[in-house]
């Protein structure tokens, strides 16, 4: 109890002193020590789109996969509700595809986008001003810098260079009083970015170098998964510390190979958690990410050891070109669990470059009412008990889970085994998952199975979301249904021991928005030592 007050009393503190700080009073305080003159570029590499310039010069800007016509007027004067745009814009990773223009108009055209929005949003805002933003659009500035100087009129350049040294104060004195640690992150990460390019006889890179390297000691495991198990925040922090090792690379810091292994180890599980479809698994906040980003990461990655393995909670089969990734339910720690979704024994099924079987996703950003919707187990591929949630803490009690789930993986045979934790209190039972591909990844089989600890009440429900495309055929006289998928490959489902019926669902995605799918759901009451068998196969012909 008292830690939990001392934790509250904390975050009370730093909550308060960065009100105090950037209050109208003090921030000049720290602004006017933001006068500096940064030189060089930070490495881009992600890939860019000549068209997305010509869109964005006539008024069209497609960002997020949401396109916004301003009609001329500046993208900072309109008022949208959808916040993946917004934050899009504000970050500036959109300047990337000005990376190799040539064309005057076109330079001006990018220099006038960030003179707008230091008129506009140059003074601090609570928003705008959020330290991830903040640091992104640090980096994604430095990254750009001569594009954006080449032409400028000195006054011009001097408002830039400004802006950017207020940022990066901002980033100085606000990061240390961060209570999100992503956000204490992101700080790090955009201070070291600016060090980079500070001239060598005021820069500091080694001082900085140990600050973000002891940040992410204290917020990776030791396989290199961010603590909060969300492979969308692993995917953000890699698109940024990519770009700072090639830029780190040129000085001879003894910190720095400390952290290009970190640095390694992250993009090792990365790898892990991403599909044989090429997308990341959506577990605890992820969905989908910007295809050409991800791969563009990867490819800054060292060669991928692809194996099974367990991995911060996750299990990972892998087999001829089918890979299945399961959640055990392990709870991030506290203040790493903000996105925290309930997907004990859930998983996700690819098999080359298609997705079988998957979960719903998070909440879409601009319907925030169903974020507690999405964050359910229903909204997963997994079996529940009543279905409720394995784990569930007191109401307006934020509690860890009685214990560390339990996961087992046996290579050889291709099988991984998963407990629930949280049911026995509630139903007199817990369920037991096993996950085995055979065939080279032709066929995945599941057993789940009801462990009595107590007397067993309620029902078993064992929910499969398709991927989208998948149509559901049902042969007559027999006990099975056939997944078509959009490849035109054609898979069998069978099942024994529960009943089988067939709903609706929805997969989320950031940039499509909803795709209308299929879940099959099965069904048995639970008793001791109910056990519920099904096979996935891949129809030769």
């Amino acid at each position: 109890m008292s830690g939990r007050f001392g934790a509250t009393s904390r975050r009370f503190g730093l909550r308060l002193a960065d009100a105090i700080v950037t209050s109208r009073f003090t921030r000049w305080t720290w602004q006017g020590l933001a006068e500096q003159g940064y030189k060089g570029e930070l490495p881009e590499f992600r890939p860019t789109d000549r068209d997305a310039v010509r869109e964005m010069m006539s008024g069209r800007y497609l960002l997020a996969s949401k396109l916004i016509e301003t009609g001329g007027t500046s993208p900072f004067s309109v008022d949208v509700d959808f916040p993946d745009w917004w934050n899009n814009l504000q970050s500036f990773s959109w300047l990337r595809h000005f990376r190799d223009v040539r064309d005057p108009g076109e330079k001006l055209f990018a220099r006038t986008l960030v003179l707008d929005w230091i008129g506009r949003e140059g003074k601090f805002d609570t928003e705008s001003w959020s330290l991830p933003l903040t640091g992104q659009r640090v980096l994604n500035w430095l990254r750009h810098l001569p594009l954006l100087l080449d032409g400028a009129t000195p006054d011009q350049a001097k408002t830039i260079q400004r802006s950017l040294g207020t940022q990066v104060q901002s980033l100085r004195v606000r990061g240390k009083l961060a209570t999100d640690p992503v956000d204490r992150l992101f700080a790090a990460i955009g201070i070291l970015g600016a060090e980079l390019c500070e001239p060598e006889d005021s820069a500091d890179v080694e001082a900085r170098l140990v600050q973000l390297d002891a940040a992410l000691a204290e917020q990776l495991d030791e396989e290199g998964l961010h603590k909060s198990r969300n492979p969308r925040i692993q995917l953000n922090l890699l698109v940024e510390l990519s770009s700072l090792r090639q830029a780190a690379n040129r000085h001879g810091s003894p910190t720095f190979a400390s952290l290009s292994n970190r640095i390694d180890r992250m993009h090792e599980a990365l790898d892990a958690v991403t599909l044989s479809s090429g997308e990341l698994a959506y577990f605890n906040g992820c969905g989908q990410v910007p295809h050409d980003v991800l791969v563009a990461v990867q490819a800054n990655a060292p060669t991928p050891a692809r194996r099974s393995r367990i991995l911060g909670g996750y299990g990972i089969l892998r087999s001829g070109r089918a890979v299945v990734i399961a959640d055990s339910g392990l709870r991030p720690e506290p203040g790493f669990d903000a996105e925290a979704h309930a997907g004990a024994l859930a998983f996700e099924f690819s098999h080359g470059s298609e997705l079988i079987l998957g979960s719903c996703g998070p909440a879409p950003a601009d319907m925030p009412e169903t974020r507690d919707l999405f964050r359910q187990a229903i909204a997963h591929s997994s079996p529940t008990i009543e279905d409720e949630d394995a784990f569930v803490p007191p109401k307006g009690f934020r509690a860890k889970p009685p214990a560390v789930p339990d996961m087992e993986l046996v290579p050889a045979e291709h099988m991984l085994a998963v407990s629930s934790i949280g049911y026995a209190t509630r139903f007199g039972a817990e369920i037991e998952r096993r996950l085995t591909l055979l065939g080279d990844g032709t066929t995945l089989v599941g057993q789940d199975r009801v462990v009595a600890e107590g007397t067993p009440n309620g029902q078993l429900s064992i929910r499969f979301h398709l991927a989208p495309g998948i149509s559901v055929q049902a042969p007559v006289g027999e006990g099975m249904r056939r997944l078509t998928l959009p490849n035109g490959e054609v898979w069998s489902f069978l099942w024994e021991g529960a009943t089988l019926r067939q709903d609706d669902s929805v997969r989320q995605s950031a940039y499509l928005g909803f795709n209308r799918t299929i879940q099959l759901v099965l069904e048995a009451e639970l008793e001791p030592g109910v056990e519920v068998g099904w096979i996935l196969t891949r129809e030769h012909g």
